[in-house]
This record gives structure tokens, C-alpha cells and sequence, in this order.
């Protein structure tokens, strides 16, 4: 069993930025890729990065590509997403989700461990 535990969301001005956490539970983080996802309201839940269960490959929506960066730190057990440059339409809640092999995955069927989200409100 894996929990994943996000923060760091928030209301910010637009321009503004935001470090998202995920803290996760378990001793096999490290071999999974990990990623980000977002739900806006009334709107499909929407990849947004992932990353190699390295660290050695990233993978982004084209939308946030040059803005936000996805990283890890496999001896904390903690995956984060920065987002510079933010945007209202980049309101969501966001969500991160362990995926089920090592590899970028994008689609959320390719992940079986979600955390509860974490509001992210941007501001005009």
C-alpha cells in the first residue's frame, strides 16, 4: 500500500509561482516513475508531467512546457512540481500519482496510487 500526501498549493497572483510536494509512503518509490496531474472544475482530469523513477527523464504537457518543472528526491521519497510563470488557467486541483512501471507514463490508467490534491488557485 502507498499514500501520497501533496501541499503546497495556494492562491497566487498571475506571473506568481508555486512548489508543489508529495511525500510518499513505502520503500519502493524509487522504482517508479511518478507524476502530476490537474482537474479543473468542470473539466477532464489533464496530465501534466511525469518522471522516471531516475530522474533521468521528464515528460510535460505542452502547456506548461518552459514553466513548470517536474523533479525528485528518491532518498526523501518526495516528488515535486514547480510552476513559474503561472497562469488562471492553470487553476486546478493537482493531483500526483505513482505509476505502476519505471518509465514516463501520461495516461492516468498507467497509475494506481493517487493523493488527495492540492488546490492551486491563480489569480488575474
Amino acid at each position: 500500500q502507498v499514500q501520497l500526501v501533496e501541499s503546497g498549493g495556494g492562491l497566487v497572483q498571475a506571473g506568481g509561482s508555486l512548489r508543489l510536494s508529495c511525500a510518499a509512503s513505502g520503500r519502493t518509490f524509487s522504482r517508479y516513475a511518478m507524476g502530476w496531474f490537474r482537474q479543473a472544475p468542470g473539466k477532464e482530469r489533464e496530465f501534466v508531467a511525469a518522471i522516471a523513477w531516475s530522474g533521468g527523464t521528464t515528460t510535460y504537457v505542452e502547456s506548461v512546457k518552459g514553466r513548470f518543472t517536474i523533479s525528485r528526491d528518491n532518498a526523501k521519497n518526495t516528488v515535486y512540481l514547480r510552476m513559474n510563470s503561472l497562469q488562471p488557467e492553470d487553476t486546478a486541483v493537482y493531483y500526483c500519482a505513482k505509476a505502476m512501471w519505471g518509465t514516463v507514463r501520461t495516461m492516468p490508467d498507467e497509475y494506481d496510487y493517487w493523493g488527495q490534491g492540492t488546490q492551486v488557485t491563480v489569480s488575474s
